[in-house]
């Protein structure tokens, strides 16, 4: 069957939650994980070098679209990182996933 897991860069805690909970009230989903980072990027020319929170969302694939999109609209970087995974579990976690998306 196999599902997604979105991982998303912010600044800190509270905007990491912000968005995983946005997505999770939407029923967009199932879970979201939490992970303090240190990141070095290019940005403006320049090596930069921040603390940042990661949060993992696990979704059916067919959230995706919602899942990009809604995390775009509140998101506060002005290029935020929000990339996909296609991934693969025991079928009772792929399950549980998509029951928890599919209520309403």
């Amino acid at each position: 069957m196999g599902f997604i897991v979105i991982y998303v860069t912010n600044a800190d805690e509270t905007e990491a939650r912000k968005i995983g909970r946005h997505c999770l009230e939407k029923r967009l989903a199932a879970c979201v994980n939490y992970f303090p980072i240190q990141s070095s990027y290019w940005w403006e020319g320049k090596i930069k070098g921040e603390n940042e929170v990661v949060c993992l969302l696990k979704a059916p694939e067919s959230n995706w679209p919602g899942i990009r999109d809604e995390i775009k609209k509140i998101h506060p970087y002005s290029t935020p990182c929000i990339i996909k995974f296609n991934v693969e579990a025991n079928k009772e976690f792929e399950a549980w996933v998509a029951g928890e998306c599919s209520i309403k």
